[in-house]
C-alpha cells in the first residue's frame, strides 16, 4: 500500500466513516486498470465501469461515496453522468478527468457539482490528494447539511412549543371568560367535543377538524367585551341587552384576527357561529353554504349546549327535547346535514347524553 500514516488518517476522516469504495468510469481499459491499481493501494475496493450508462447501473446497485470518471464518453459523457449523480446520489462525491487540452471543461464540471478534477498524464501523488481533496469537500458538505438539519429540527421544536404555548394561553383566556359567566363553566369545552363529533360525521377534512377544534373552544371569546352585568343577568335579556351580547361574534373576530392569521377557519368559527341557513342571522346575514362549514357545524353544538344546560331561572332542556328543537329548526337555523350529523353522534353516543338537571355553575377555591 502506497506509503504515511498520516493521510490514511486523513483519508479515513474524510470519508466520513463510509467504506472505501470507488468507481472508476472510463471507455479505455488500460486507464481503468491504471486508476483502479492506485486506488487499490489507497485501500479502496474498486468498481469499474466502460461507460455512463454502466456506472449508473453500477450506482443503483451499491452505495459509493467516490466516483473517478472521465469526460470524454461515447452515448452518456462525464458531463452528463455527473448531472445525473448530483440529481440522484448528492452525497457521492465525483472527480472528473480531462486530457490538459480540457481544462475549461473541467472548470466547468466544478461548476456542475464535481469536487475536483483530474489531467492526464497524471502522477500517484496527484491523484491521492485530489482524491482526499474531494472527500474532505463531501466531508464538510455532509457536516454542514446535519448542522442544517439539526438547525431546522431545534427551529421547528422551538416552533412547536411556542405555538402550544399561545394555543394554550388562548385557552386559558376563554377559560377566564367562563369564570365570569360561571353558569355556563366548561361551555367551550362541551361545544368543541361535540363539533369535533359532527365533523367525523361528516367526514370533514383533517386541516379543517384541527382548526375546528381551536375556533369551537374560543368561539365565545368575544363575551370578554359583553358587560357583566348582562352577562350574569338571571333572568331573559330585554333586546338592548341581547344586541349587545350578539356583538359578541365580532368582538372575539377582531380580538383574534392578528392572532390567527394562518388559521382562516378557526376565525370563521367566531365569526359565523350565530350565522343563520335562511339568511337571517349575525353578523354578515350568510345564508347556506356561504356560512363556513365549521361555524354550521360549532352553531348546532353551540345551540345544544345551550338548550341542555341549566340557569338560575330554569332547568336545562331534555335532551330528547333538544334534538327535537334542532330538527324543527333544521333548513331555518340550522344546516340540515350538522343537525343529521349530530343526532348520529347523539344516537352512537359519540357525544355523552348531557345530565339536562344539572345548572353549569362551580364555585372556585384559591388555596394558599
Amino acid at each position: 500500500m502506497i506509503p504515511s500514516r498520516r493521510p490514511d488518517v486523513r483519508l479515513q476522516h474524510a470519508l466520513a466513516g463510509d467504506a472505501r469504495r470507488c468507481l472508476i468510469v472510463d471507455d479505455e481499459p488500460a486507464m481503468r486498470t491504471v486508476l483502479c491499481r492506485l486506488m487499490t493501494a489507497e485501500g479502496f475496493d474498486c468498481r469499474q465501469a466502460a461507460c455512463g450508462a454502466e456506472a449508473v447501473a453500477a450506482l443503483e446497485a451499491e452505495t459509493f461515496p467516490l466516483v473517478l470518471s472521465d469526460f470524454h464518453m461515447p452515448a452518456l459523457d462525464g458531463a452528463e453522468l455527473l448531472r445525473i449523480v448530483q440529481q440522484r446520489w448528492p452525497q457521492t462525491a465525483v472527480v472528473i478527468i480531462t486530457a490538459v487540452s480540457d481544462v475549461n471543461l473541467a472548470v466547468r464540471c466544478l461548476d456542475g457539482g464535481a469536487l475536483d478534477y483530474l489531467t492526464k498524464p497524471f502522477s500517484t501523488e496527484e491523484v491521492r490528494a485530489r482524491v482526499l481533496q474531494a472527500l474532505e469537500k463531501r466531508r464538510l458538505m455532509l457536516d454542514n447539511a446535519a448542522h442544517r438539519a439539526h438547525l431546522e429540527s431545534r427551529v421547528a421544536q422551538q416552533s412547536r412549543k411556542y405555538e402550544e404555548l399561545f394555543l394554550a394561553s388562548l385557552q386559558s383566556l376563554a377559560e377566564a371568560l367562563e369564570i365570569k359567566d360561571s353558569y355556563t363553566w366548561g361551555h367551550s369545552t362541551r361545544v368543541s367535543r361535540y363539533a369535533m363529533a359532527v365533523a367525523r360525521e361528516l367526514h370533514a377534512p383533517l386541516e379543517l377538524m384541527d382548526q375546528l377544534e381551536l375556533g369551537s373552544r374560543l368561539h365565545d371569546i368575544g363575551k370578554i367585551g359583553v358587560r357583566e352585568s348582562v352577562l350574569n343577568k338571571e333572568g331573559p335579556l330585554t333586546d338592548a341587552e341581547y344586541a349587545h351580547v350578539m356583538e359578541h361574534p365580532v368582538i372575539g373576530w377582531r380580538l383574534l384576527a392578528p392572532l390567527l392569521r394562518d388559521m382562516p377557519v378557526a376565525l370563521a368559527v367566531v365569526r359565523s357561529h350565530h350565522e343563520r341557513f335562511d339568511g337571517h342571522g349575525t353578523p354578515d346575514r350568510l345564508a347556506g353554504n356561504d356560512i363556513p362549514l365549521a361555524a354550521r357545524i360549532t352553531a348546532v353544538a353551540d345551540s345544544f349546549d345551550a338548550m341542555t344546560s341549566g340557569r338560575p331561572y330554569r332547568d336545562g332542556m331534555a335532551v330528547d327535547d333538544a334534538m327535537a328543537e334542532l330538527r324543527r329548526c333544521a333548513g331555518t337555523q340550522f344546516d340540515p346535514q350538522c343537525v343529521d350529523a349530530f343526532e348520529r353522534a347523539l344516537l352512537t353516543k359519540a357525544i355523552p347524553r348531557p345530565d339536562w338537571r344539572v345548572q353549569r355553575q362551580v364555585t372556585l377555591k384559591i388555596v394558599a
